[in-house]
């Protein structure tokens, strides 16, 4: 198909909060395109319910939230990358209000709830428990009034453009095989997670981890592909899709208990049923192991039901049609894939190996979230490291045009499998291998069976769905190949053949595409 060439003074692609406050950010020094492969709301945001996490409380400080941060971190947490999180975190929040976005509140002050291994109610919420939804909807209003931001939807990014080593574009496709190059001065990942890798997630389709590979393929460095987090806690009810029950319900007074109406989690962690994510996850699967169950309870009867519906509205609603009243009955839960910490490799201002590239959000790897992500340090983490790359770009000084441009390699597809065969097969690979639970044999074999897939290459003005199931594919390789080098258990990895901590495993394993399969570690 015919290619056509877009140049503007920046190119993000992505479009949660990461995506839409990094447009908005880079808008006040120049022009943006903005691409997202759906609807300009269709995101892991939209659909996140907890809230952000913030020390904006005279009771709570930076230090205290650093402090929580790197405990759930699991000592992979870097440090420096911590410390302006939550020294510039409050101050991004109040962007967020200034903006309009509806934060709930308690009489005048904005209303504070607690999740999971944090020691202060610092969480700020909107809509109940809609917040991704009430955050997305401002911000995409604000970007889409915006003159200086262009958006194109349903466009999916297939390989990056290169120049001289550096990164000066991106190459689309639409639905209908239409094929588009852009440039820019600077591009920017902001693609969100790979949830979908999982036969079971709590992300919307959209989360193929698209930019993981792009940044991949064009010769970036990504890190801590073995840790994907899992959520506790999604809805498991026949015919239901896998919602996500967010920590806040546990932190409201929400407690687990197994099938024999036991509550268990005191006998897994000092803070019971407020334990790490990790630490709640591997222990309803150890209960779940134990009954045979397929779910957990979630018990409310502590919450006053007028309580539950005020607070938590979006759960209440979304269980209803299904003929479950959680102001009656407690909630059938079980864990799901939701979170990757690894990703693309970045430094305190967004920037990859890569020369004009950077990253933002769940598809970078700042180091932030270590071995294991704290409730709600993910949208905080959004919002910083968008603010700092702007800040950066604007400070750099602008390069010309380039004179031409080389797209990077096409990921290969599975040449004996049809499109959607070949997802399920990736997605059952994925969670007998690289679930919450793993071990060397498994692993090994996993790996085994997905490098001896007999690959085709990919052309441009493929349908979208055949690029995502080549990033699916490269995704898959590099977190069972990370899982099975790392030979310890930490926060979300663990191992039942070395399932204690390793102190001479608190490093990293990168990849990057001239060094596949060798595992790197510094820090």
């Amino acid at each position: 198909m015919r290619k056509e060439e877009y140049a503007r003074d920046f190119l993000v692609i992505g479009s949660g909060l990461a995506g839409l406050y990094t447009a908005l950010k880079l808008s006040a020094i120049g022009e943006v395109i903005l691409l997202t492969k759906a609807g300009l709301e269709e995101s892991n945001t939209f659909f996140a319910q907890g809230g952000i996490a913030a020390a904006i409380d005279p009771a709570d400080s930076p230090t205290l939230h650093l402090r929580d941060t790197i405990v759930a971190g699991a000592g992979l947490c870097r440090i420096e990358a911590v410390e302006v999180l939550v020294n510039e975190g409050p101050a991004r929040v109040r962007e967020l209000i200034e903006l309009g976005v509806p934060f709930d509140r308690s009489g005048h002050e904005v209303a504070l709830t607690r999740e999971a291994a944090h020691s202060r109610r610092r969480i700020l919420h909107a809509l109940g428990d809609a917040t991704g939804r009430a955050i997305s909807q401002v911000l995409a209003a604000r970007v889409r009034e915006n003159p200086r931001v262009e958006i194109r939807e349903y466009t999916m990014v297939t390989r990056l453009l290169l120049t001289r080593g550096r990164c000066v574009g991106a190459r689309t496709v639409n639905g209908a095989g239409e094929v588009r190059d852009f440039l820019a001065r600077a591009v920017v990942l902001c693609t969100g997670g790979c949830g979908q890798l999982y036969e079971v997630t709590t992300n919307p389709g959209v989360a193929t981890g698209d930019g993981i590979v792009l940044a991949y393929q064009a010769g970036a460095q990504v890190a801590d592909m073995e840790f994907m987090q899992f959520h506790p806690t999604a809805l498991w009810l026949a015919g239901a899709p896998h919602f996500l029950i967010s920590e806040t319900v546990r932190g409201e007074g929400g407690v687990l208990r197994n099938v024999h109406g036991e509550r268990f989690m005191p006998a897994y962690h000092e803070l019971a049923d407020l334990a790490p994510r990790d630490v709640v996850a591997r222990a309803i699967a150890d209960q779940l192991a134990k009954t045979g169950a397929g779910h957990v309870w979630l018990d409310l009867a502590a919450i006053p039901p007028e309580v539950i519906k005020a607070r938590f509205p979006n759960i209440y609603e979304t269980c209803l049609p299904y003929g479950l009243d959680i102001t009656r009955e407690p909630i059938p839960v079980a864990p799901a894939a939701h979170y990757m910490m690894g990703g693309v490799v970045t430094d305190l201002w967004g920037r990859s190996s890569l020369p004009g590239l950077f990253a933002c959000g769940e598809v970078a790897c700042t180091g932030v979230h270590g071995a294991n992500r704290l409730a709600s340090n993910s949208l905080l983490e959004d919002l910083v490291f968008a603010h700092r790359i702007a800040r950066h770009l604007a400070e750099e000084a602008p390069l010309p045009p380039p004179d031409f441009s080389t797209p990077a390699p096409l990921p290969g597809v599975p040449a004996e499998l049809k499109t959607e065969e070949a997802i399920a097969f990736l997605r059952r690979t994925l969670s007998e291998a690289a679930g919450i639970t793993r071990n060397g044999p498994t692993l090994a074999r996993a790996l085994t069976h997905l490098r001896a897939l007999p690959l085709v290459e990919l052309e441009d003005g493929e349908p979208p769905r055949r690029y995502e199931l080549a990033n699916m594919l490269v995704l898959a390789r590099l977190i069972v190949e990370a899982a099975y080098l790392r030979t310890e258990s930490r926060g979300c990895h663990f191992r039942a053949d070395f399932p204690q901590t390793d102190p001479a495993w608190a490093r990293r394993i990168y990849f990057s595409r001239e060094e596949t399969g060798k595992g790197g570690a510094v820090d």
